[in-house]
């Protein structure tokens, strides 16, 4: 990462993490992907292509960075896998903690057991919406169970998992999966309810999890697993805008971005794809953020945390 950067280049007055409401963790890790690997410049690529957006949104008439957004320190952990998820899952929790909205990027899919793992710690009756072109519900994949493959095996024992655009899997998920809450993608291409569908299928409390690999690669080839046959974006668009208006979506997580020197929409899709969930959260919650100094009694998080962070000390 560069020194001194801030999120998508805004001035340091939004980007103190004492008065912002949002957090961002980048994790540049690819120690587990199995075919084309550069999942780990994804973090540098989205942040330099977020540095190229403009910042206000049309769609939501709003700034959402002005709510304030915190680049936090990459994690670095590259040890092993389980070393990695571990400090994934504890540098997510500390930011929780201390009622902010988190999210990270990666990275390769991996890292998403530990993020999940915090929230699911965070959270009660929390949904995990997993959006993405391969299912990752192997229990262990080359010898690890903190494999890109088993990325969503340990929500699928411990939360409510809803799965959207699946198209790649191995015949052994299958007997992992819940039928009810899978959402195939040639389902989905001639279901025009599969919204509501899943939708029907939510808690109120919501984790989101989305691998670009679930878009199609027509608008976002550089990602290490491309699939045919995915989302659009438009349609991405109008499903996260009614999944944040009509649930509470604590925090999410964005992976497998695999830039490519010489094709950098992909990178830009990513970015403003970030940029615009950030806004459908802020934009739905309108003024229900307050990061005064009564800040526990008006934020949302400290009133559905499983436990509180009195005696910790970041």
């Amino acid at each position: 990462m560069k020194t001194n950067q801030t999120y998508a280049g805004i001035p340091q007055e939004y980007g103190n993490l004492a008065t912002s409401k949002i957090v961002i963790i980048p994790v540049p890790y690819d120690g587990t992907s199995t075919w084309q690997k550069g999942a780990d410049k994804g973090p540098q690529a989205f942040l330099d292509a977020s540095e190229n957006m403009e910042l206000y949104d049309i769609e939501t008439d709003s700034e959402v960075y002005k709510e304030g957004v915190f680049l936090a320190d990459p994690i670095t952990e590259n040890e092993s896998p389980e070393a990695v998820v571990e400090a994934v899952h504890q540098t997510t929790k500390k930011y929780i903690n201390r009622n902010k909205f988190v999210t990270v990027f990666g990275g390769e899919h991996s890292i998403s057991i530990g993020t999940i793992r915090a929230f699911n710690e965070c959270f009660p009756n929390l949904t995990v919406l997993h959006i993405d072109a391969h299912a990752d519900l192997r229990k262990e994949y080359e010898g690890s169970s903190c494999n890109h493959a088993c990325a969503v095996y340990e929500a699928n024992q411990t939360t409510n998992l809803v799965q959207v655009g699946i198209r790649s899997m191995d015949i052994s998920e299958k007997r992992e999966m819940n039928l009810d809450k899978v959402f195939f993608a040639h389902d989905m291409a001639v279901n025009e309810d599969w919204m509501d569908d899943v939708i029907d299928q939510l808690t109120s409390n919501v984790f989101i999890t989305f691998d670009l690999d679930a878009l199609d690669p027509s608008i976002l080839p550089s990602t290490g697993t491309p699939e045919p046959g995915g989302l659009f974006y438009y349609e991405t668009l109008e499903f996260l805008q009614r999944v944040f208006d009509e649930k509470n979506v604590v925090g999410f997580d964005m992976v497998e971005l695999c830039p490519n020197e010489n094709e950098k929409s992909s990178d830009f899709l990513a970015a403003k794809l970030f940029y615009k969930m950030l806004s459908y959260k802020f934009a739905s919650n309108d003024d229900t953020y307050d990061n005064g100094d009564d800040l526990e009694d008006n934020n949302p998080f400290s009133k559905l945390s499983k436990f509180k962070n009195d005696d910790d000390d970041y």
